[in-house]
């Protein structure tokens, strides 16, 4: 009977021991918190501006204005360079006599003259070379080619001079309208006067 009591005794604290102990909840524990992103997203960075331009040196004064060559301030004369069969050639050359540069461009006005006035006079232009513009310094030069004959053509008379002979010349720079007077020692010029006569070029 002892034997009995002491084995129910033993079961029913057991089982009260059992009741007591308890697992820990593992759904009660706390996760650690993540950390929330930023609301605010990082701006990019600026791009750097561009350095500012050099700043301009400005001019103490306007570029004086080139004025054109004028009568006034050319010398003219005829340099002959060749001669051959009846053709004769030269070289036309006015020298800036003034004291500031001066421009050129184009074909000069050329009319054969003697004491009793003009003399026949055939002008042919010729592109060889053609306009071009010029600025000639104080004491530089240019020169215009020409061409001639000295052999009667048509009814000038073979005996004799073809024309009158020529004593100078009128030559009116490029766009200008007073004559240089230069002097012609050539004799009498053919075929009615008959002169070719290029541009200005630097000389």
């Amino acid at each position: 009977m002892t034997r009995r009591l002491i084995a129910g005794g033993l079961l029913v604290l057991a089982s009260v021991t059992a009741c007591g102990t308890r697992t820990p909840d593992t759904a009660s524990q706390t996760l650690p918190t993540s950390t929330p992103a930023s609301s605010t997203s990082a701006s990019p960075s600026p791009s750097p501006s561009p350095p500012p331009p050099p700043p301009v040196a400005e001019s103490g004064a306007a570029a004086p204005v080139v004025q054109r060559c004028d009568s006034s301030a050319l010398r003219g004369e005829v340099v002959p360079t060749d001669a051959g069969a009846g053709n004769r050639y030269g070289r036309f050359v006015v020298t800036n006599t003034g004291p500031a540069p001066c421009t050129l461009n184009g074909y000069s006005g050329f009319q054969l003259e003697n004491a009793s006035g003009a003399v026949p006079t055939d002008l042919e232009r010729k592109a060889d070379p053609g306009p071009a513009a010029l600025t000639l310094a104080p004491g530089a030069k240019a020169s215009a080619n020409l061409h001639w004959g000295v052999v009667p053509a048509g009814d000038e008379p073979v005996e004799g001079s073809c024309q009158p002979e020529p004593s100078k010349a009128a030559a009116i720079p490029p766009n200008e309208t007073v004559p240089l007077s230069v002097a012609w020692t050539f004799g009498p010029v053919c075929s009615g006067g008959h002169i070719e006569i290029s541009a200005f070029y630097a000389s």
